[in-house]
């Protein structure tokens, strides 16, 4: 019982704290989209914007669940052709944060031991896996801005704004600049990068334990 309520207490929590950061993450993301300007110049502008004119109601309530366009559903092929069923990425988000953090989580790591300033300690293990959250947020973000776009596009004289990912990612290139692909970078960052720390702390710990418990006996 005790358990199941810390549990709950401490995803109750996290959502508190992660839903601001994902609504503000999304609105820059959709911030300059089709016709309209950009409406926030950058994150706790947009924070700000939000709390001014929505409430903290608006907080966690102001970007819901995805929306699928009427008469139109979805499937993103990043390089693919047309967008005829569900959304389904083969490029999952998901797995792109796995591997990204993994990859760049050990360069990160190997590099800090190399440049003779660090040892194999929880401070090494904390600023690698900051890099690495850094890393992963940057290579995931225009994936995740092709996803909010398209999960929020409309219909255009019966037609979709956009043809698939790719066209998402150049008509965001061409009308907006190369770097709007990484709009909503600090609130992305900020909500993937203490997880990403805690995660490979946590995974060193338990290696430790391990080769202590089990190999050096």
């Amino acid at each position: 019982g005790g358990g199941g309520g810390g549990g709950g207490g401490g995803g109750m929590g996290a959502t508190v704290f992660v839903q601001p950061l994902d609504l503000v993450k999304n609105r820059m993301q959709l911030s300059g989209a089709g016709a309209k300007g950009r409406e926030y110049r950058t994150s706790l502008h947009a924070l700000g914007s939000i709390l001014r004119h929505e409430g903290l109601r608006g907080i966690y309530t102001g970007y819901g669940p995805p929306r699928t366009p009427p008469a139109t559903t979805l499937h993103l092929q990043i390089l693919g052709s047309s967008l005829e069923t569900p959304w389904d990425p083969p490029l999952n988000l998901s797995s792109l944060h796995v591997l990204g953090s993994l990859a760049s989580y050990s360069q990160s790591k190997q590099f800090l031991l190399d440049s003779g300033h660090f040892r194999d300690d929880i401070l090494c293990h904390f600023c690698a896996s900051m890099i690495s959250g850094l890393v992963t947020t940057a290579a995931s973000m225009p994936v995740d801005i092709v996803k909010t776009r398209i999960q929020n596009m409309r219909t255009i004289d019966g037609k979709p704004e956009y043809r698939n990912g790719l066209d998402v990612l150049i008509k965001v290139v061409r009308y907006e600049g190369f770097f709007s692909l990484w709009k909503g970078f600090t609130p992305y960052y900020a909500r993937l990068g203490p997880h990403t720390v805690l995660t490979f702390i946590f995974l060193e710990q338990m290696n430790k334990w391990y080769q202590r418990l089990f190999l050096s006996a």
